[in-house]
């Protein structure tokens, strides 16, 4: 509980829940257990909302009593591994003595009322179980896939006819992506690797040197402390793809922290070259430091420095240049929950930081070099309309397309429009993800 309530006050779900785990003694099962209900409760919490406001008509509910109810429904409601009564029994423990009688009537109203029926999925499911859903389609669809009702909306303007598909894929748990370190190893040797240390492996959707860990923890073995491999969803793979680092090039990641995508370049350039890994905190570089020492990357030079301000010595000289730009994370709420309930008005100010960091990027670039502009989100203001505003006043860059073919049936081939392209769950099967290629001309 404690851990839900940190989080609803503000705290980043997976550092907290690291934390605890950190101190906790807890068998494997536990953990994993722990780990389901909390970020379980905070991807339904939408949902959960409008269950405890069907199931009561107290308006007062004190915040910490909310959570325990939110816990306990996400177990009868979305857990099968939990019986029915002991999901009612341990949350009624959790709360305190003045609630036990109301969380107690509230938990048990849900199971009668659900008895011998599932929990609705689809919209018009849920609006036939719940009338008070019917003829309103925003909030029927927001109830069903947990969304506030401003991202619902957002989401609906932005997709359109692929609205649920999109929100849909974004309750789907992905697998753990990760990027097979070719300096040491090859992507079979690797997947040898991990099934022996007790791994379920899948080869990626787009890119050879991707794997997909369907099962097991990676990070225990003695693999990932050999540094064989990092982890990095595969869009952000395809990001690092779509730069297209070479052997013996210059390159500059400007907001480059936690470091994936330098570690991917410094990989595809053979660790010959130079990158110039630059953020905007201190106290993140050694993040890239630690991690390209366990990869065996020697190429990388880390400096703190806010990207709208470049370094007036490297103007010019860049072979490649990424703007991977701090945004709104609306493209990684599968695996970042608490985003789902981030206000989007405080989003407002982020094109405007982005179209500057991208106007200082360009800087570094040489002629005949390449630009790339990227985020982990979908929404156009963010991507699409920055890097046409940057274009407008820049005709030294033009657009640059690229295409990836997928490997696997069942997912779209990459193809940009104009140098752009937006990635989604749906088509894509990575997280939401957007980006941008330009080419420096004069």
């Amino acid at each position: 509980m404690d851990t839900l309530c940190k989080v609803g006050a503000g705290q980043y779900a997976n550092l907290t829940l690291d934390g605890v785990l950190r101190r906790a003694d807890m068998s494997d099962a536990d953990r994993h257990l722990y780990t389901a209900l909390v970020y379980g409760t905070l991807e339904r919490q939408v949902t959960l909302d409008f269950l405890i406001e069907q199931l009561s008509d107290r308006a007062d509910i004190e915040d910490g009593v909310r959570w325990i109810l939110r816990l306990g429904l996400y177990q009868l409601a979305y857990l099968d591994r939990v019986p029915d009564h002991a999901a009612i029994h341990e949350t009624v423990e959790l709360a305190p003595r003045r609630a036990t009688g109301f969380v107690n009537a509230l938990l048990r109203g849900y199971t009668r009322r659900m008895a011998g029926s599932r929990t609705p999925v689809t919209p018009a499911r849920w609006a036939e179980a719940y009338p008070v859903l019917a003829g309103d389609a925003t909030r029927a669809m927001a109830v069903a896939y947990a969304l506030p009702l401003p991202l619902c909306e957002k989401m609906r303007t932005a997709f359109g006819d692929r609205a649920e598909a999109v929100m849909a894929a974004f309750l789907d748990k992905p697998p753990m992506a990760i990027r097979c370190n070719t300096l040491k190893t090859t992507p079979d040797e690797l997947a040898a690797r991990l099934t022996a240390e007790g791994c379920t492996v899948e080869r990626g959707r787009y890119l050879p040197h991707a794997l997909l860990v369907t099962g097991g923890n990676p990070l225990k073995g003695q693999a990932f402390a050999d540094g064989l491999f990092f982890v990095q969803d595969e869009a952000s793979q395809i990001c690092v793809e779509v730069l297209g680092a070479a052997p013996n090039e210059r390159l500059a990641d400007c907001c480059a922290c936690p470091g994936s995508k330098t570690f991917g370049s410094a990989i595809r350039m053979e660790n010959r070259g130079e990158i110039h890994s630059f953020d905007l905190h201190k106290s993140k570089l050694s993040l890239i430091e630690s991690g390209a020492e366990r990869l065996g990357i020697s190429v990388v030079q880390t400096e703190e420095r806010d990207a709208r301000n470049p370094d007036e010595a490297l103007l010019g000289s860049m072979d490649r240049v990424l703007c991977d730009v701090p945004c709104s994370g609306l493209g990684v709420i599968a695996k970042k929950p608490e985003i789902r309930h981030k206000d989007l008005s405080a989003c407002e100010r982020l094109p405007a930081i982005q179209a500057d960091i991208l106007e200082a990027g360009a800087g570094y670039v040489k002629v005949g070099g390449t630009l790339v502009y990227s985020t982990c989100t979908w929404a156009e203001e963010e991507n699409r309309l920055v890097v046409e505003g940057f274009l407008k006043n820049h005709p030294e860059f033009e657009p640059e397309d690229f295409t990836i073919p997928t490997r696997v049936e069942g997912y779209a081939d990459i193809l940009s429009c104009g140098g752009m392209v937006t990635l989604t769950p749906d088509r894509h099967g990575t997280d939401g993800f957007f980006v941008a290629r330009m080419k420096r001309i004069n």
